[in-house]
């Protein structure tokens, strides 16, 4: 993923945090909040020593990376994202394919739309 669409920055984490909006499903939790200055949308990732050791949760970081950068122009600019891995994704996707991973952030995706 190109640096302007990268959440880097602690603080900027806290902020999607705080004062975000939420949705989850089974497998991930996606919190969303508004730019400041809107502009090309923005995605951080989180996942938790519980997913799994660094080896495993690197692997699920850069498969998540892969498809973010594929949904890039559906997702609407002016956000940043924080996408937050529950325990068990990387069962799943080792059981289930990559596209379905896709599907599953899809979900939550299509989820934003809803609560907004």
């Amino acid at each position: 993923m190109k640096r302007p669409n990268r959440l880097s920055r602690s603080r900027d984490f806290d902020a999607v945090y705080r004062h975000g909006r939420s949705v989850s499903s089974r497998f991930l939790v996606l919190y969303w909040f508004p730019q400041e200055e809107p502009a090309a949308p923005r995605f951080g990732f989180s996942v938790p020593r519980a997913v799994g050791g660094a080896v495993e949760r690197n692997k699920i970081k850069r498969q998540l990376r892969e498809v973010w950068s594929g949904r890039l122009e559906h997702v609407p600019a002016g956000n940043d994202y924080v996408l937050i891995v529950r325990p068990g994704l990387p069962d799943a996707v080792a059981a289930n394919g990559f596209e379905w991973l896709g599907e599953r952030v899809d979900e939550v995706l299509g989820m934003t739309k809803v609560a907004a």
